[in-house]
């Protein structure tokens, strides 16, 4: 894609999160999501095939970003202590700078048909597996035990999207920071980590 066609793409996805946030995937109408990118109606449709490509492209490239964030961070860490803890405070710190994209994600995707599920399984699957394989390495270098890295992995990011889903959901959010280590806490004695 050139770089004006790439800006406008981006622009219409910033758009979408936020007219799906503010009125949900369902209410929103593709008019809304021209007027905030300020675009032409019509020009949605030379990007996109409708308001469901819309949603997919959207959770597949804001999914591609954070999966691709925290595969930096955690390249920066040493132990699985450490990883384990940055993916949660990756993951906390990036859905409270966005929390429209939160809402789209916590709140709007699951209510999607299962067309639309099965089409954004693939960016969620991979973070799944950045996750399991953090618990994998984990427990071949003695750091920690666990027997089912799926159902280790289940546990993690349950845990993640649940407090996400209550701050998403609260009427007054507050501030996440600090959590990553009490979920930290958690998942240390569930898996017995090692420092």
């Amino acid at each position: 894609m050139s770089k004006p066609r790439e800006e406008k793409y981006q622009a219409i996805l910033d758009a979408a999160t936020e007219a799906f946030a503010e009125y949900g995937y369902f209410s929103c109408q593709v008019s809304k999501i021209a007027k905030l990118a300020g675009v032409a109606d019509g020009t949605i449709y030379l990007y996109f095939k409708n308001k469901e490509d819309i949603l997919v492209s959207l959770f597949t490239d804001r999914m591609g970003q954070f999966t691709e964030e925290i595969r930096k961070e955690i390249a920066q860490c040493q132990t699985t202590k450490e990883r384990l803890l940055r993916i949660a405070r990756t993951h906390i710190t990036y859905m409270q700078k966005n929390r429209s994209l939160a809402m789209v994600t916590q709140i709007e995707i699951r209510q999607s048909d299962p067309q639309i599920r099965e089409a954004i399984s693939g960016p969620l699957r991979e973070y799944f597996q950045l996750i399991e394989l953090v618990l994998a390495e984990g427990v071949a270098k003695g750091e920690m035990v666990l027997s089912d890295f799926k159902v280790g992995r289940q546990m993690f990011f349950g845990t993640l999207d649940a407090v996400m889903s209550d701050w998403v959901l609260s009427k007054k959010p507050r501030s996440l920071n600090g959590v990553e280590n009490i979920i930290f806490d958690l998942m240390n004695g569930a898996f017995k980590i090692k420092d």
